[in-house]
């Protein structure tokens, strides 16, 4: 049958060379392909890789069909969407050869886990493989093929488990010729008793250690001098940790998913391994061989440098040569050190993190003022970039006032010594006389700063955070408010020398956005999002971002993205995370985020008709979930049946003539894909809930089912009342006051005082159960009340007597004679922007902010 799940990368390079000479024509190729994958936002290519393929004809091996192909598996295309598009284009060749190259491939679909189980247990070694009918099984334990029993079957059943059943086991999977082998799995007989024996994760159904691998690292040959950069994937609720180890030794500064080790000796060779855990499982990722290959010096320039009364320092470049067969073309790399005159080499200096800390929030249904279509976009795709940099992110939409105090405060407790922290916020704002407001969407029709949140207060309680470092992306206006005349003062900044400041556009400028019937990314993150994982000095890759957007006609003298930096270090967002002495702290920073991100456990309801009912959950922000429901199982008598939603909590907001749609679209959620779900071929129903920061009490709902019988005209009506407690953001109650707080109080709080906290929060989780996190919620925010007690605060806002301003449109900045595609803070219809005219990256017109 094959796995249409996988992605278009798990194709071998055959396979994909033969899809590319398919796809190199005019009359249905590639490029009728990159229009068709645009549907979904994620595959849309931008008009600078659109060239980027028609230039791959100027090489001699060169395919604009393969490197489209590329781009789409780095975006992680399923089979069965690239499958959809080659139907819908009609292109029935390439259909055929996908369809009966996936369909007669071997692919494991469920590889077995390391197991520890206590004597006398029961192990189940779990294989399974998708592929052409008739595959059979095979298991081996070393080079020991097993015979009888369970050796020949999906599941290989050790019961009672003894002493001679441990070791490494593999098994083969075979069809004719063809064959595969899964990862190895080791079981291990514990010392003392422990859990229940074969006992199956809830979370994860058929997997022992209730976490799924994704994607493991590969062994790999690296030439030293290069980077190393190993990476393991993995689906857990809550989010999961990673701990490295090489030769079986662990490296205290690798604790991401990611392993990157710049600059690799021969040292460095050898086994790496990681094991993967969250609260309740844990698993250990199958162990890679790193070989590392020398590679030639030449041409070494020598300087030598003697000053009085100074050390004899030696400068010495070195170029490695990488030399290509074909071509016979030589490549430079040039690396300097730095040789005392007592023969120590001093090498370049590499900064890291503590940790990596990011609040996102898009404002766009203002309640008085303009409302806004990229915010949701934009937020959406920097919190994908974010995270793929290690970045702990709270992805936020529509926030009222309270709620963005709430969400600031909640933010600077992330946040510690060594921490990099990001905000990022689009939406309406303005600057005044120096000072940075984002306005929430609760303002009224004429507000004033002290309706908005001071982005320098937000700097200066980050800076008594003592971060590494500190960047704030404001994709807003900065048009002075001409009534609000009030100057604040929000105290003197430390000079910390690791601020850095993006904004989308200028002094008493505008930012913009594209109007489309569909979903597009806002002008900033348009260019940003090409560059944000450039391994470079966040000053220089913002610097590369403003060059990109003055080379665009169309925002070049309206909108010029302006950088303020006090960043004396090179410190960039893809620096690694070497975690600080305190584990308690680390463990805290990960708790507290971990808590915003629990969604409800999956669960089947069984009605008394005999229909068995999936109730699915999915989150597209940190304040936003998809309730999705299934039928799984139904009488043969019920002719029809489906599972609705109704009757929820009333502090919800949801729109009910979207809630129970037969399309992720239809319900309103235009960046989650059917794709991303499980099993997403069974017809389903969606229900798209909105501002979760606002919920109150636990979340509760019926589940209503609609059933006719065969012989019978009437529709039948069962009723289950369900209740899934607070998820995702909702347990840190965003919309409660958070008690005040002075500065000096703000300097003294550190995460590093949350031992005891640490401790009894976590004996009052079950591993049993996921839901008991809500129970255990309470907010690092309250801790250090009880700790600290109260007291007086500097708050985000400044009292002040109140300003009436009038919110009015900016005037009109273009030239008669030319184009006017843009206006500030209007939305512009799309027929008012002619394509022949203009062009702008993957965004075929603009809507504004």
């Amino acid at each position: 049958m094959g796995d249409w799940n996988l992605n278009l990368g798990t194709l071998g390079e055959q396979t994909l060379n033969r899809l590319a000479e398919m796809l190199d024509n005019s009359s249905c190729g590639w490029r009728q392909l990159a229009s068709t994958v645009a549907e979904q936002p994620r595959f849309h290519c931008s008009e600078l890789e659109l060239t980027s393929c028609s230039l791959q004809v100027l090489s001699p091996r060169g395919s604009p069909g393969r490197f489209l192909l590329a781009r789409l598996a780095d975006r992680s295309c399923p089979l069965a969407f690239l499958l959809r598009c080659l139907k819908k284009m009609d292109h029935q060749e390439a259909v055929q050869y996908l369809t009966a190259t996936v369909t007669e491939r071997i692919s494991i679909t469920e590889q077995p886990q390391h197991q520890q189980i206590s004597e006398g247990g029961r192990v189940v070694l779990t294989c399974r493989a998708s592929g052409p009918a008739g595959l059979s099984y095979q298991w081996f334990r070393g080079k020991e093929e097993i015979l009888g029993g369970t050796g020949n079957a999906p599941e290989l059943v050790l019961c009672p488990l003894a002493s001679v059943h441990q070791g490494h086991y593999i098994c083969r999977v075979n069809h004719g010729e063809n064959c595969i082998f899964s990862q190895w799995a080791q079981v291990r007989m514990a010392r003392s008793a422990g859990s229940s024996p074969g006992c199956s994760s809830s979370l994860f159904p058929g997997s022992v250690s209730g976490l799924r691998i994704v994607r493991r690292p590969q062994s790999q040959v690296v030439s030293e001098g290069d980077t190393l950069f190993l990476e393991c994937h993995v689906e857990a609720n809550p989010p999961a940790q990673c701990q490295w180890y090489h030769n079986m030794e662990p490296m205290p500064q690798h604790k991401t998913h990611a392993l990157r080790i710049p600059c690799v000796t021969t040292a460095h060779r050898g086994q790496y391994s990681c094991k993967v855990f969250n609260l309740y499982h844990e698993t250990w990722i199958d162990p890679v061989q790193i070989n590392i290959d020398r590679k030639p010096v030449s041409m070494v320039s020598f300087m030598q440098t003697n000053r009085a009364g100074a050390y004899l320092l030696h400068k010495v470049t070195i170029y490695d040569i990488d030399s290509s067969k074909d071509k016979q073309i030589l490549w430079f790399k040039k690396v300097q050190i730095v040789m005392l005159h007592d023969g120590d080499v001093c090498l370049p200096y590499h900064t890291t993190a503590t940790d990596k800390v990011a609040l996102l929030i898009g404002n766009m249904n203002y309640r008085y003022h303009t409302q806004l279509r990229a915010p949701m976009a934009d937020v959406h795709q920097l919190t994908n970039l974010l995270r793929q940099l290690d970045f702990k992110v709270v992805s936020l939409l529509d926030l009222n006032w309270q709620e963005m105090h709430s969400a600031v405060t909640e933010f600077l407790l992330l946040l510690d010594k060594g921490v990099y922290g990001l905000l990022y916020f689009a939406g309406h704002g303005y600057e005044n006389y120096g000072n940075s407001f984002m306005v929430p969407i609760d303002v009224p029709a004429s507000y004033t700063s002290e309706h908005c949140l001071c982005v320098q207060n937000v700097l200066k309680r980050m800076q008594e955070r003592e971060t590494g470092l500190n960047i704030f992306l404001l994709d807003m206006c900065r048009k002075r408010n001409p009534n609000d005349d009030v100057i604040l003062q929000p105290g003197p900044l430390k000079v910390t020398a690791n601020t850095v400041f993006g904004y989308a556009t200028c002094v008493d400028a505008e930012a913009y956005e594209v109007k489309r019937d569909d979903l597009s990314n806002g002008i900033f993150i348009n260019f940003l999002k090409q560059r944000v994982l450039e391994d470079e000095k966040v000053t220089v890759m913002l610097d590369r971002v403003a060059e990109d957007m003055g080379r665009c006609e169309l925002t070049r003298g309206r909108q010029a993205l302006e950088l303020r930096s006090s960043l004396s270090e090179r410190r960039a967002l893809t620096d690694q995370i070497q975690n600080s002495d305190s584990p308690a702290a680390s463990s805290a920073r990960y708790l507290q985020w971990a808590i915003a991100h629990v969604l409800p456990e999956s669960r089947n309801l069984q009605f008394d008709c005999g229909v068995k009912v999936q109730l699915g959950f999915a989150a597209e922000f940190s304040n936003i979930m998809i309730i999705y429901t299934r039928i799984l199982e139904k009488p043969k008598d019920v002719v029809s049946c489906s599972a609705q939603l109704t009757d929820f909590s009333e502090d919800m907001d949801i729109d009910l003539k979207k809630s129970n749609q037969g399309s992720l679209v239809e319900a309103g959620s235009l960046l989650l894909t059917k794709e991303n779900l499980p099993s997403p071929e069974v017809p389903s129903l969606y229900t798209r809930i909105r501002s979760l920061q606002r919920l109150k009490e636990e979340l509760t709902f019926t589940a209503c089912l609609h059933y006719r019988y065969s012989n019978m005209d009437e529709e039948v009506q069962e009723r289950q009342i369900i209740t899934v407690g607070k998820p995702l953001v909702s347990k840190l109650n965003l919309h409660e006051p958070r008690m005040p707080r002075s500065c000096s109080e703000y300097s003294s709080f550190d995460l590093h005082s949350f031992n005891r906290a640490e401790s009894s929060l976590s004996a009052d989780c079950p591993a049993s159960e996921t839901s008991s996190i809500g129970s255990a919620s309470t907010t690092w925010s309250y801790y250090s009340q009880t700790t600290m007690g109260s007291a007086t605060t500097g708050s985000l806002t400044a009292d002040r007597r109140p300003n009436v301003p009038e919110e009015t449109d900016a005037a009109e900045m273009l030239d008669c004679e030319a184009p006017q595609p843009l206006t500030a803070s209007k939305s512009l219809p799309h027929g008012q922007v002619k394509d022949k005219n203009y062009k702008f990256s993957n965004m075929y017109n603009f809507h504004s902010h």
